[in-house]
């Protein structure tokens, strides 16, 4: 069973910076892809930022192309996202899932769920 642990959400006014980390462990053969999802209350999960580990193609929604960056560190088994301007709609809490279906399964155009999730992280951006 995959294990995911995120950390560095934190409070940040608007237009700061913060990176969520995500540290897993288990055997590598099970990260085909990480996903960063977050979740405001009444709202659907949202799928933000996903990085296959086979050749490092990434996806952005549109609300943060341009904003959010996703990379990892396989040998630490670690994944990145840095988020910058960040705008009170940003507030959520995040997480990061794994998933071994591909990249256009799990992110492009969504059919299935990814199958670990960590605990989440909450992010919150002041005005």
């Amino acid at each position: 069973q995959v294990q995911l642990v995120e950390s560095g959400g934190g409070l940040v006014q608007s237009g700061g910076s913060l990176r969520l980390s995500c540290e897993g462990s288990g055997s590598s053969l099970d990260y085909s892809v990480i996903g960063w999802l977050r979740q405001v209350p009444g709202k659907e999960r949202e799928r933000i930022s996903c990085i296959s580990n086979s050749d490092d193609s990434t996806t952005y929604a549109d609300s943060v192309k341009g904003r959010f960056t996703i990379s990892r560190d396989m040998d630490k088994k670690t994944w990145f996202l840095e988020m910058s301007n960040l705008k009170p709609e940003d507030t959520a809490v995040y997480y990061c899932a794994a998933g071994l279906q591909s990249l256009y399964r799990l992110c492009i155009k969504p059919s299935v769920d990814f199958t670990s999730w960590g605990q989440g992280t909450q992010v919150t951006v002041s005005s």
